[in-house]
């Protein structure tokens, strides 16, 4: 139960209790030991959950406590202990259906307050060609029109009606599409031109977007670059050509811009050609040239002058893509050693993390941004990853930097799941080569307890976090103990249902421990209880009655036992060493049970006869023996059994102590026996002789 809690602080999962259940909420049902729940369930459309061996079970519009005690009823017929069985909401979502003109039709789950453009976006987004300002909202059989263009060019919410669950949304295709579906690309479309080669105007070369497009009254040359979205950087601008009616021109776009003067442009009209050709000289390499290369909008070779820095060339290359890694940015030189650049640390604080000078012929690389769903163990190298195994939701080798916290990698793997075993988490520190690079977290009285952060352990690179699982039920321990650490268990021995080795917390006592291995057999000797004690530096040993436990029900006689420790519960009757020779009687000869029994003052040799069952049918109660042990050396006395039960006053019983020896012969002892036995050997003897003679 406290595994579940701390998911509960791990995710920040807080129970919803008494809310109402919709379609699409993800919900946690609790079941200890049952694997098939581990995982959340989802309300479908049908306000229906489909369970494990009970099939689908209606939910929506229940509240937690009713779909509880309804689910708990159906779950009845096939489990038995559902005595922790609980439910928990661990994410309300709404259903919304996006039908129309977009790109994945459908019913799709958002989050409460979400807006109709997450809506659109979960449903792939509106298509080219889809009537922007036609938007239609259904509720109720009642339809709301919006102008969804009009939310986008002001980026106002309040032009976009709320949402609520059940609503559908209508995005309509525009009217000028006709009524035969094509594949509509608007990119596609203006890159490729909007006119033919006799009625537009064709410019290509060194420009942005080259293509053909469509003529208008009033067209300059720059007007038609501009339609080509301008020259690239690499455009020769004094030596532009144009040709119009078959006759050509060159034009000086340069001089131009600086003059102003329209006489200078040449003529354009329908079927003019226009070339922008390269300019060799300005991609050569000169003594000012600096490179950027990799996840910047615009790599190249840029000219720098003096007072150029860092920040000036990144900019002038277009400043990082949103795929670039700027915390590892490498500055490369011929005269230094290759630098590392860490522009978010350098935005946070540029005192402490100045940037370094530029150089001619220096060389900033921008590398990709790790993705850590690719399975590719060069995209990080060791001086930069940290590794997670074990009882986690997705192990495996993750991103690190010094600002992250032992919390932070735990959370960025997805959090420990219910069985993990958080008190004795291991760290392996790979920096060190002593036995001393294990370090281990208790991080389950961390959390109940509560502590200070700075005593969690920091974190380097290369370290790896271990984290345990615990047994799915304590009488599975046999199948786990490669699993747990011998320093976690109890050992259990001796006379107990299921001996063997346990993982347990602290926080459980000697009678969980006791219990969990189905407690004392009938044959257990519960006033000899031994624990041995293994946690401090010598061992030492605490016997236990747990019999006197039983009839008072103090608390305090029960140990506090710890993982480690060894609990041995002896046979009753069964180990001599158990009881020292000066605490018991000997008790032997023609008895029903001979052995060792326990003896005080209050008993005579008649309540020792009588607990070992009475002498058997063959015993020769006339003269039991009893050897009396003394300071002064042993004595013996006998003890007429039958005299004293004809006569008890007459014959008095003798004094038995503990320490002492009784022996309880057979007939075939008895001196009338014995001489019985020598008459029929003698008759025996003269029957053979008088045989002899006869014949």
């Amino acid at each position: 139960m406290k595994t579940l809690l701390l998911l509960l602080f791990v995710f920040m999962i807080t129970p919803a209790w008494g809310a109402t259940l919709t379609a699409g909420d993800r919900v946690y049902l609790q079941l200890p030991g049952e694997s098939a729940f581990d995982d959340p369930f989802t309300i479908d459309d049908q306000g229906q959950l489909r369970l494990p061996e009970v099939g689908l079970i209606t939910v929506a519009g229940l509240t937690t406590e009713e779909a509880e005690q309804q689910i708990r009823k159906q779950l009845s017929t096939v489990y038995r202990n559902l005595d922790e069985f609980n439910l928990s909401i661990m994410e309300h979502m709404i259903r919304i259906r996006v039908l129309g003109y977009v790109a994945e039709p459908g019913m799709v789950s958002l989050k409460p307050g979400s807006n109709v453009q997450m809506a659109i976006a979960a449903a792939g987004g509106a298509r080219p060609g889809a009537q922007l300002d036609q938007f239609k909202l259904l509720r109720n059989e009642r339809s709301q029109i919006f102008n969804y263009k009009s939310y986008l060019d002001s980026g106002e919410p309040s032009q976009l009606p709320a949402l609520k669950a059940g609503d559908t949304i209508f995005v309509p295709a525009s009217p000028l599409l006709g009524n035969i579906e094509v594949n509509f690309d608007a990119a596609s479309l203006r890159e490729g031109g909007d006119a033919d080669e006799e009625q537009g105007i064709t410019i290509f070369g060194e420009l942005r977007n080259p293509g053909t497009f469509s003529f208008k009254p009033g067209m300059t040359v720059v007007d038609a670059l501009m339609r080509a979205d301008g020259v690239t950087r690499y455009a020769d601008v004094t030596k532009i050509r144009v040709i119009t009616d078959n006759i050509p021109y060159q034009f000086d776009l340069k001089a131009y811009l600086d003059t102003g003067k329209t006489a200078n442009l040449p003529p354009i009209k329908p079927g003019t050609t226009i070339f922008a050709p390269i300019e060799v000289e300005d991609i050569n390499t000169t003594s000012r040239t600096v490179y950027v290369m990799g996840e910047v909008k615009a790599p190249g070779a840029y000219e720098s002058s003096p007072g150029t820095g860092f920040i000036d060339v990144l900019a002038n290359a277009g400043g990082p893509t949103r795929f670039a890694d700027t915390t590892h940015i490498k500055l490369l030189s011929t005269s230094k050693p290759a630098v590392t650049i860490n522009l978010v640390e350098y935005t946070r604080s540029p005192d402490n993390f100045p940037l370094p000078g530029i150089e001619p012929g220096d060389v900033i690389f921008i590398p990709e941004k790790t993705d850590v769903n690719e399975k590719s163990w060069l995209k990080i190298t060791n001086d930069r990853a940290i590794k997670i195994i074990g009882a986690v939701y997705s192990p495996g080798r993750y991103e690190w930097n010094n600002t992250m916290s032992f919390l932070d990698v735990l959370a960025h793997a997805g959090g420990p799941k219910q069985q993990a075993n958080l008190s004795n988490i291991r760290l392996i520190k790979e920096q060190h080569s002593t036995p001393e690079n294990v370090v281990y977290i208790d991080l389950e009285s961390f959390i109940n307890e509560g502590g200070n952060f700075t005593q969690l352990p920091q974190l380097d690179a290369g370290d790896t976090i271990i984290i345990d699982e615990l047994p799915h039920d304590p009488t599975d321990n046999k199948a786990s103990w490669i699993r747990q650490s011998a320093d976690d268990s109890i050992y259990v021995f001796g006379q107990v249902g299921a001996p063997g080795r346990y993982a347990f917390k602290r926080d459980l006592g000697f009678l969980d421990i006791l219990s969990a291995a189905d407690g004392p057999s009938g044959d257990a000797d519960l006033r000899q209880i031994r624990i041995s004690h293994r946690d401090g530096n010598q061992s030492r040993i605490t016997k236990l009655n747990l019999s006197l436990y039983f009839e008072t029900g103090d608390e305090s006689l029960l140990p506090e036992v710890v993982p480690g420790d060894v609990i041995y519960v002896p046979k009753e009757q069964g180990n001599w060493l158990d009881k020292p020779a000066e605490q018991v009687v000997r008790l032997m000869g023609s008895v029903n049970k001979p052995g060792r029994y326990t003896f005080n003052s209050q008993m005579n040799i008649l309540d020792l006869l009588a607990e070992a069952g009475g002498p058997s049918d063959k015993a020769y109660i006339e003269r039991i023996m009893i050897v009396n042990s003394s300071c002064c050396g042993d004595q013996a006395q006998t003890f007429n059994l039958r005299d004293y039960v004809i006569d008890p006053a007459s014959y008095p019983l003798p004094l038995l102590r503990p320490g002492d020896t009784v022996y309880v012969p057979n007939v075939s002892d008895s001196i009338g026996e014995q001489w019985r036995q020598g008459l029929r050997d003698v008759l025996g003897l003269f029957t053979l002789i008088a045989l002899g003679a006869a014949l």
